[in-house]
């Protein structure tokens, strides 16, 4: 109820600001751009050890930064979601639709569903000590990476971690929590890919039964010309709205987690 609140209040200042710039005179001079212009300056001597550090670190964090989406959906139920529900669309044959856009909505608002608890005990273990000062960004790092861990340990299989902790020639870990962070993100994305190709090869089989009788069906009666997709489609879509398809891969989704 505090988020709606927060994004509601949001959303009335953006608003009531817009309204204000709108409303406002424009600048004598400067005819009618009313926007001020923003002068970003870095200072500090790049020729000192000190500058050079400093350069290299902002470097770094925004290196970083452009990678932190790939690596935070690498380890949540993204990957799964996102590949079932393009499958189901292949499987309809109704190329693009629904869009890209939002099969990717609604596999980021799953993945949000269902990370919330882990979401949650990261924020409880880790970011607010580490707002109020309790922690050091070493320590939060180590807090925030329990739940992750506990969450990702519990999909990945056994023989994919154990490629990556071959690979890196590391010892058998004796917990979870032991587990490098190093080998458990990919070893969890390849469980991930294929535990969604056999939920996808599941949807495929009733969408490919219906493809091969209408083919059948279509070369008993001579039509070898017409396309058997432009006939098989309709029924596809209707038996896909008769046994409520979406309610049924949704759930199928949230119960393998």
């Amino acid at each position: 109820m505090k988020k709606v609140v927060l994004i509601a209040f949001m959303l009335a200042a953006l608003l009531s600001f817009s309204q204000a710039v709108m409303a406002a005179p424009a600048v004598p001079g400067t005819g009618n751009n009313i926007i001020p212009t923003v002068d970003l300056r870095i200072g500090g001597d790049a020729n000192t050890p000190q500058g050079t550090s400093t350069t290299l670190q902002i470097l770094l964090m925004l290196t970083v930064l452009s990678v932190a989406p790939a690596i935070l959906l690498l380890m949540t139920c993204f990957t799964r979601i996102v590949v079932v529900l393009s499958f189901v669309r292949n499987a309809l044959a109704t190329q693009q639709m629904p869009p890209n856009q939002v099969l990717i909505g609604l596999a980021l608002f799953m993945t949000f569903f269902i990370m919330a608890p882990t979401f949650s005990a990261v924020n409880e273990q880790a970011l607010q000590p580490f707002l109020a000062g309790q922690l050091s960004q070493q320590q939060a790092l180590e807090k925030a990476s329990v739940p992750l861990k506990d969450f990702m340990a519990k999909h990945t299989r056994e023989k994919d971690l154990r490629l990556f902790l071959e690979y890196m020639k590391a010892e058998k870990p004796k917990s979870i929590q032991e587990i490098p962070m190093l080998a458990l993100v990919p070893a969890y994305a390849i469980s991930e890919l294929k535990t969604a190709f056999q939920i996808g090869f599941m949807i495929f089989i009733p969408f490919l039964v219906i493809d091969m009788v209408v083919s059948s069906i279509l070369m008993g009666m001579g039509m070898m010309m017409l396309p058997p997709v432009m006939i098989s489609l309709p029924f596809k879509i209707l038996l896909f709205i008769m046994v409520d398809g979406w309610y049924l891969i949704v759930k199928s989704l949230l119960t393998s987690f």
